[in-house]
């Protein structure tokens, strides 16, 4: 009777943690729409709607997805989290470029708070960067009230703040709650226009402008690819691993079979949003600095990268194959793996200890990634193709889906594995209580 009691506290001490972390998740969420609803001081509304109309369908649109509607509203969090995806970007490639870096890495967790602090320091700078570049925007597109040194000022100073935030917030989150906090920003940011585009995309078919048909093909394709993305995020390549007979004290335990699960996407959605991102800076550029009359040549840098043509689709899949590898890379060492195994007494059938396990993981792990990432980059891509060709907004595109989906994935299995853990920690301490007992 008192086990039964100790362990349904323990379940109800885990559950009153979980339910504060998930407060607090949404209370941030919460937070994070309610900042992307407050203008930046000095904008003309009229001006900035009349602008995203006579954009729709470009660059901006796929910037405002990714801001939660944020820059559509000009508010405070237009940047939204791309300074800080960037900023990570830059940092993970030159972790592969420097030693010094690459040393860090290995240093644990002391390692890990410079990076992260090298990081933050990037998206200042990126926040900066964007932040001119914006206000400059406006003002010569007469989106501001007084375009002048006043607005140029606040309207840097409350973007560079508004990402800052955002970058912060996202780390709360990922801290104090449960899941990435930046991904989960993204979702939501994503997750708020789904209501809008249905509503959008059924009004173009009730006026004609889309078939019927179509519409619901759209719809029977979106839920296709939302089953086929769950059935490969599930999927795993299973390495069957040996345990030679080994002496514990006086007994001698017998040799054990398990298995060494690999994901088949192992990068997750993290290839589709940094290359979205990757594409976004260049492209969102010259869509802001090709106002004037001698950079016509930066507007058609900006169409040509729009989502729908031939070389953003191009450089878009270029980017997801490339990413695919390089964060899989630095995320999952077969020379580590195939180490602690050998120091563990473990080994994989007919492949002998050390290198050439090493070398086998390696191997596979190859493999998966090129079909993790030709997975990834036609989830993307096929919709888009569909959205292109039936003038669907951009928020049902591929991209939103895998990110909505995996982001869904990966937050549940951590809520999971928070249950499991807490479960997992009272079942040992009441163990090692009644072991104690027992010594006595």
């Amino acid at each position: 009777m008192a086990a039964n009691q100790g362990q349904l506290a323990g379940v109800q001490a885990g559950l009153s943690e979980l339910r504060s972390r998930l407060l607090f998740v949404l209370f941030a969420l919460l937070v994070y729409r309610i900042g992307t609803h407050i203008p930046i001081p000095g904008i003309n509304p009229d001006q900035l709607k009349a602008l995203f109309d006579q954009n729709q369908g470009g660059v901006l649109d796929l910037f405002n997805m990714f801001s939660g509607g944020a820059l559509e509203r000009m508010s405070i969090l237009a940047l939204g989290p791309m300074p800080y995806i960037t900023s990570s970007i830059i940092m993970n490639l030159m972790s592969m470029m420097y030693p010094s870096l690459q040393q860090l890495r290995k240093e644990g967790e002391a390692g890990r708070r410079k990076i992260t602090q090298y990081t933050r320091y990037g998206t200042v700078a990126i926040g900066l960067v964007q932040g001119m570049s914006l206000s400059a925007t406006l003002a010569n597109q007469g989106l501001a009230f007084d375009p002048g040194l006043t607005f140029y000022f606040v309207g840097t100073l409350t973007v560079l703040t508004g990402a800052v935030f955002v970058m912060w917030l996202g780390e709360q989150i990922t801290e104090r709650g449960v899941g990435n906090g930046i991904s989960l920003l993204i979702f939501c940011g994503i997750v708020s226009g789904f209501p809008s585009a249905i509503g959008q995309s059924f009004e173009a078919a009730r006026q004609g402008d889309i078939n019927i048909i179509a519409l619901l093909l759209i719809g029977v394709l979106a839920i296709a690819v939302i089953a086929f993305v769950v059935f490969v995020e599930r999927g795993q390549r299973r390495i069957t691993v040996n345990y030679a007979k080994r002496q514990q004290g006086r007994r001698m335990v017998q040799g054990q079979s398990t298995h060494l699960p690999l994901k088949i996407n192992m990068a997750g959605v993290i290839p589709a949003i940094f290359a979205s991102s990757l594409l976004l800076a260049p492209a969102s550029m010259a869509q802001w600095f090709g106002s004037g009359e001698s950079m016509g040549w930066l507007q058609e840098i900006a169409l040509v990268l729009s989502p729908g043509q031939p070389l953003y689709i191009l450089l878009f899949a270029a980017g997801i194959v490339f990413f695919s590898f390089f964060y899989t890379a630095i995320t999952f060492d077969p020379k580590e793996i195939a180490d602690n195994l050998k120091k563990q007494g473990a080994y994989v059938p007919g492949i002998r200890p050390g290198q050439q396990t090493a070398k086998y993981i390696d191997d596979v792990v190859t493999r998966l990634t090129i079909f993790g990432a030709i997975y990834v980059t036609c989830v993307c891509l096929l919709p888009e193709f569909m959205v292109v060709a039936f003038n669907v907004t951009y928020q049902l595109g591929g991209t939103a889906i895998l990110i909505v989906v995996v982001v869904a994935m990966d937050f549940m299995s951590q809520v999971q594995a928070h249950l499991m853990s807490s479960q997992y920690a009272k079942l040992m301490e009441k163990s090692n209580l009644k072991n104690y007992g027992k010594r006595k």
